[in-house]
């Protein structure tokens, strides 16, 4: 439930070039570490995903956009959009929006949080990010921009900023 609106299925991929200071998952870096990713695992995160109450995926990591990951986390993301299109996709990720918005796989992501943890930027109250330089985007409704490259945010920092008066598109709602 911190890795994105609603109850989420997790997916930790290895491979990180990031390295932030005070990093939660350091143990994530090394794109050779982790358990191979095979049939079993993708079966496992089905049958999560094909319980009601599961919102989306999560892809964290390490870095799902790091160069070990790029293609097999698209492939998956596709897989998953096809079989599950009422799901959200969420994807954190070190890089920054500007930097990413054009990568192909972000047709299938809904929300995006960017940007390296910062360890002197910490605030533990901020919604689904761990440092204020980082942002909370929604990929969909900045795609729909005729500038892509300027980020619409999904939700601001804090829960306390929001009263929400009908449901958002998104299942699991904002903010809560």
């Amino acid at each position: 439930m911190l890795n994105g609106d609603g109850l989420r299925v997790v997916l930790w991929v290895a491979g990180c070039n990031h390295c932030c200071r005070e990093c939660h998952n350091p143990i994530t870096w090394d794109p050779d570490g982790g358990l191979l990713f095979d049939d079993a695992a993708k079966k496992e995160i089905y049958e999560q995903l094909d319980k009601s109450y599961i919102s989306g995926i999560t892809f964290s990591g390490g870095d799902p956009l790091h160069p070990a990951n790029g293609m097999a986390v698209r492939e998956l993301m596709a897989q998953i959009k096809e079989k599950y299109p009422q799901k959200t996709i969420w994807l954190y990720t070190g890089a920054v929006w500007e930097e990413i918005y054009s990568y192909a796989l972000m047709k299938y992501v809904d929300v995006v949080v960017d940007g390296e943890y910062m360890a002197d930027k910490k605030d533990v109250k901020l919604l689904w990010k761990g440092s204020s330089n980082q942002r909370v985007i929604d990929v969909k409704k900045t795609l729909a921009q005729e500038d892509a490259s300027v980020p619409v945010l999904y939700c601001g920092d804090y829960a306390e900023e929001y009263q929400l008066t009908e449901k958002p598109e998104y299942a699991g709602g904002c903010c809560v």
